[in-house]
């Protein structure tokens, strides 16, 4: 079994690469889904002696198969946003832990601790269904803020500006993090004047507005809460880990975190930094679920690995990887 201090405790390349690999053959031997879909690829831990030849599970199998590379029991299920009658994924936790380990080591390691903030969250979309691991890591980060004024808003935008504005007038430290159709209500109905808050948005209009470009969306909001940037939280249901951006759509991974980038004609073959491709995850905290994971998302990593998201794949399958049918 691989320690779990390995993973919130990588200080170098060598570090990431030694203990990819480990998690590598770890979940071969554990995971059927992910030992079918390698031995369908011919790729077997003998094979694989760089983080480079790793293969990537396409990402829809969350929404057929059961991803587990452990026989603890269940602790948590979180799932995904979708509209009625479309298959959403499931991604099956045995142990919180390393989530709440991930989400926490993840916001010291780019912000503070989150001791240091008082948390608002405008979450409306995802307070509306069960099972977003979104509203339980911030549930979480409102619980151990400790701060009288930590808390979610759901409709309620004029208590909402009321507090910020009180926040903002005491000089407290504060994130607003919210979805960036609600952001966008808030800031058409309130105008802000920000010094101490860091507004965070979390992707997606979720059918409640017509879709802009982030550079649109963040000019917007910037104007509105009279800030310098936006920051991003880039996250999903099937990892366990975050990447951030603190403005202009650029995203650092944790250090056990890491995106790559693949051809968008040939699914097998990752591409060069700078080119844009489909972006494939590698998070090491993912170590009961599948580590390596193919998304549907378009992007280009940069020299330094920090990385840009684009858009997303056309089609529903992503090309070249549905390569099996279980």
């Amino acid at each position: 079994m691989i320690s779990k201090n390995r993973i919130f405790n990588i200080n170098s390349h060598e570090d990431f690469s030694a203990l990819a690999l480990d998690v590598f053959r770890y979940q071969f031997e554990n995971n059927t889904i992910y030992r079918a879909f390698c031995d369908l690829l011919y790729k077997h831990p003998s094979d694989v002696q760089k983080v480079e030849h790793i293969p990537f599970l396409p990402i829809q199998f969350f929404k057929t198969h059961s991803v587990l590379s452990s026989n603890a029991t269940v602790e948590k299920t979180f799932s995904s946003s979708g509209t009625t009658g479309i298959k959403t994924s499931s991604h099956l936790i045995t142990d919180l832990y390393l989530y709440e380990e991930s989400y926490l080591n993840g916001f010291k390691h780019f912000y503070s601790n989150i001791e240091d903030y008082t948390v608002l969250a405008l979450l409306p979309s995802y307070l509306e269904r069960e099972g977003s691991s979104l509203v339980y890591m911030v549930n979480d980060l409102i619980n151990k803020s400790k701060k009288e004024n930590s808390g979610f808003y759901l409709d309620n935008l004029e208590e909402l500006s009321t507090t910020l504005k009180k926040l903002e007038s005491k000089g407290e430290k504060t994130l607003l993090i919210g979805v960036s159709f609600a952001l966008l209500d808030l800031v058409e109905k309130f105008q802000f004047n920000l010094k101490h808050t860091t507004v965070m948005e979390t992707g997606g209009m979720k059918g409640r507005r017509k879709e802009i470009i982030r550079q649109e969306l963040h000019e917007i909001l910037m104007n509105g809460f009279g800030v310098n940037s936006i920051h991003s939280e880039y996250g999903m249901t099937e990892l366990l880990s975050q990447a951030y951006s603190k403005g202009q759509g650029i995203f650092k991974c944790p250090p056990w975190m890491k995106i790559v980038t693949r051809d968008t004609e040939d699914a097998l073959t990752l591409q060069k930094n700078k080119k844009t491709g489909g972006i494939n995850i590698i998070d090491l905290a993912n170590l009961n679920s599948c580590s390596f994971i193919a998304t549907q998302d378009l992007g280009k990593v940069n020299v330094d690995g920090s990385f840009e998201i684009i858009g997303r794949f056309d089609n529903s399958d992503i090309r070249g990887c549905n390569l099996m049918a279980m």
